[in-house]
């Protein structure tokens, strides 16, 4: 299993790249995204292509909760938690 340090990482760096009002703040992992206006509900829909395309995993409908895109670390955990299902379902 990948290292969730790295994980969050990559998501990190596509939320600066892609939201400027993260780079207008204090940004860390623990930062609500969408409370604090960083990402709007629009704005999900890119981090969801983001997260299939680079982790290789499928976001559903009944994903997309505040306890999976809450922040950074929540992000990280279901994605880390999507890519152990995947290869379970896999293998």
């Amino acid at each position: 299993m990948k290292d969730v340090g790295s994980t969050n990482m990559r998501i990190r760096s596509f939320v600066l790249q892609k939201f400027p009002a993260a780079r207008k703040r204090v940004f860390n992992d623990d930062v609500q995204l969408l409370e604090s206006g960083i990402i709007d509900s629009l704005g999900v829909l890119d981090v969801v292509g983001f997260l299939e395309q680079t982790f290789n995993i499928r976001v559903d409908d009944d994903d997309l909760t505040p306890e999976n895109f809450g922040n950074v670390k929540c992000i990280g955990s279901f994605v880390e938690k999507k890519s152990g299902q995947s290869k379970v379902n896999a293998g």
